[in-house]
């Protein structure tokens, strides 16, 4: 009799501890539903907000995600905090502490996804800004490192014409550096990186080479630099007519 009510009370005892370990998970499986959701409500915010080009708006709300673990957030954040600095209202001062704070938002992001195609396209664009503060010797040394991430991003997303664009870029910056900078790449490599005008339009005269107004600007100043004025005349016409959305358009 009495092993009998003791073994009652150890299947109650058992039963109630059951019933709580199992609404404990119930509650944490809620919680970490409830916690997607919020993530995902947060990125459709901040994608429309920075579809209605409001910058500061943008930065505000992702800020407070900086500590996120989520990529997608990142990466976001990194992009914010760069397109703030951008601002020509933003102080000087104000404009290196964003870039640096981008730039370690791209990197946490990446650290968190290695294969999110973004995180490795905000990565290079901010470890490039990164090098407008730390001098041209630094900037020239992260090209190859920028280049490859710009790559990376690609090879995971091959219909992203923004990355293209920004390999055009980094192939323009080289056709055309001055003679003191490639002295400077021929100390840093073996093989210092080049690249020619001719190179470039592969990567600006994309599927869709309206899509971006600095697109359109590059690709004028090409065709300036290959001498052939009228293409020249018609990028750079469409470029001024390019509705100005945002800073960087009207700097366009």
């Amino acid at each position: 009799q009495v092993l009998r009510k003791s073994l009652q009370k150890g299947l109650v005892l058992s039963t109630g501890s059951f019933l709580i370990y199992e609404a404990h998970k119930l509650i944490c499986g809620f919680a970490e539903v409830h916690a997607s959701f919020k993530v995902d409500e947060v990125i459709e915010q901040a994608d429309y907000l920075y579809g209605s080009g409001e910058t500061e708006k943008l930065y505000r709300l992702l800020v407070q995600h900086k500590n996120s673990d989520d990529a997608e957030l990142l990466w976001r954040l990194a992009r914010a905090s760069r397109d703030l600095a951008q601002l020509s209202s933003t102080s000087a001062e104000e404009k290196r502490k964003l870039t640096y704070e981008a730039f370690e938002c791209a990197k946490k992001a990446l650290e968190k996804n290695e294969s999110n195609s973004a995180a490795h396209k905000w990565y290079g664009i901010c470890l490039s800004d990164v090098g407008d503060f730390e001098g041209i010797k630094t900037k020239i040394g992260n090209a190859i490192v920028i280049k490859e991430h710009f790559q990376r991003a690609i090879e995971l997303n091959p219909k992203d014409a923004t990355t293209i664009h920004l390999i055009g870029i980094w192939c323009y910056s080289f056709a055309e550096m001055p003679w003191y900078q490639r002295k400077i790449a021929a100390t840093l490599f073996a093989t210092p990186p080049t690249s020619t005008f001719q190179e470039l339009f592969s990567c600006l005269d994309t599927a869709d080479p309206n899509f971006y107004s600095k697109n359109l600007l590059f690709l004028g100043k090409t065709y300036l630099k290959l001498n052939n004025k009228k293409m020249a005349l018609l990028w750079l016409s469409k470029a001024k007519d390019y509705p100005a959305h945002t800073e960087e358009d009207k700097q366009v």
